[in-house]
């Protein structure tokens, strides 16, 4: 089990054969990944060759990419003038899963096509702005490397694309159920409380490793979330505690207004929750060592 995403999906690739597309596609096959298709209107009916002999068929829309393939998950690696008509056509064929990992979407269009897709109820959306999401072992839609921990029973959700990678190098010793990174814009699909929701009721993950940061009221929300309905353990970590007050950091979600938003708040929000949270991310993965030991005995 995992996720949102395991062996059995079929992926396709919005703007497969752009150069980001081309990449990151030799790299989710690589991975094992079974990507069915990739979408280009101009390019449609073509071939595309990949190594180890691997062909690609080009549709020249999701929808007949999912009529041929059976496709429920779609990858958008698409600019992002072009983004939302991208995630608007995918809702439209109604695919379950469109994971958008193209950074620097308006907020307007992001609100457009989070609104439509929960309007039409039948598409999940990850990002934008994000790594994607990984099931060790099964599938790999987005950018996540691989290669850096295999299959085991922590899920991983982080608004930090690099905290991602590097919690999981952090514990690759134990490896995960799926790890997935939600973004940092101001408006995204899938958010910390559906990851966690995913996660509880997944039979084979054990315990939760979330990842926040400043700015916004997420982190907050989250915590109200697992003092009702999670029953695994949580480990946490809040980046920027050394952000200098009234700085905007990177991440166009990361604004701090008064205390709300700050790592000291989330930090004792998710505390309350009885969430254990780390200072840095090593001190964060060894919190969730001692929760993996724990839970062996």
């Amino acid at each position: 089990m995992a996720i949102f995403l395991n062996s059995d999906s079929k992926v396709i690739v919005q703007g497969m054969t752009g150069s980001e597309g081309m990449k990151h596609t030799t790299l989710m096959l690589a991975a094992g990944t079974n990507i069915v298709g990739g979408v280009n209107p101009r390019k449609a009916g073509q071939m595309v060759d990949f190594p180890e002999g691997k062909q690609v068929k080009v549709f020249g829309t999701v929808k007949e990419a999912m009529a041929e393939t059976g496709a429920d998950v779609s990858v958008v690696f698409v600019p992002p003038a072009f983004t939302k008509a991208a995630v608007i056509e995918a809702v439209d064929a109604q695919i379950p899963l469109v994971v958008v990992i193209t950074e620097g979407v308006p907020v307007k269009d992001t609100a457009e096509f989070f609104n439509y897709a929960k309007g039409q109820g039948s598409t999940r959306i990850i990002g934008p702005n994000c790594p994607g999401i990984i099931s060790p072992g099964q599938s790999n839609a987005g950018i996540i490397p691989a290669t850096i921990a295999g299959p085991g029973r922590i899920g991983l959700v982080s608004k930090s694309g690099t905290l991602t990678y590097q919690m999981m190098y952090e514990l690759k010793d134990h490896g995960f159920s799926s790890a997935i990174g939600i973004g940092g814009d101001p408006i995204i699909g899938t958010t910390h409380i559906d990851a966690l929701e995913a996660f509880q009721n997944d039979p084979d993950t054990d315990a939760i490793v979330m990842i926040g940061e400043i700015g916004g009221d997420a982190e907050e929300r989250a915590a109200e979330y697992i003092k009702a309905h999670v029953t695994k353990p949580v480990v946490g970590y809040v980046a920027g505690f050394t952000a200098p007050e009234g700085k905007t950091m990177g991440h166009a979600g990361a604004i701090v207004s008064g205390s709300s938003g700050t790592a000291q708040a989330k930090k004792e929000a998710l505390e309350a929750a009885g969430v254990k949270v780390g200072k840095t991310p090593s001190e964060t993965a060894q919190l969730m060592r001692e929760v993996m030991q724990g839970l062996a005995k």
